[in-house]
């Protein structure tokens, strides 16, 4: 007598439901047709609004962050060229609004004009022109021409 083969069935417990008819989706040929809802459309269109919207206003605060590296930049420039007027010899109180000329005499000593380098005519009593600053009101020093 043959022996009786056990039945296995192929399909895997795990993926199988005891209540098909509870399922959120069609599971079955005859089921009716599965199709998107209005719902998901809305919330694409939605989602790919706030994507722009975000994408947008993310570009502006990079802009701005760009803008506010620059301005400190150009601060920290002014602290720079400000440092190198002050440590220069002035023989005169510089007023505000008014531009100097910033000459080299020597390494590293600096002397602080209200002569422009044009006006020396041939010959200057200095090593070279190394700027002409103006003074802001708020006791900082700006370039407004370099050599």
């Amino acid at each position: 007598m043959p022996e009786k083969k056990e039945f296995v069935n192929p399909i895997d417990k795990d993926k199988t439901t005891e209540t098909p008819g509870l399922l959120p989706y069609p599971h079955a040929i005859g089921s009716p047709a599965f199709a998107p809802t209005k719902m998901g459309v809305v919330k694409k269109n939605s989602l790919s609004a706030m994507d722009e919207q975000c994408n947008m206003q993310l570009n502006q605060i990079r802009e701005q962050i760009e803008l506010l590296a620059k301005q400190a930049e150009k601060i920290e420039q002014r602290r720079e060229i400000s440092k190198a007027v002050y440590s220069a010899k002035m023989s005169f109180e510089p007023i505000i609004g008014n531009t100097y000329h910033l000459y080299a005499k020597g390494e590293g000593n600096f002397i602080l004009s209200m002569v422009a380098p044009d006006e020396w005519g041939r010959s200057t009593p200095f090593t070279h022109y190394v700027s002409s600053v103006i003074l802001l009101s708020d006791r900082t020093w700006d370039v407004v021409k370099r050599d």
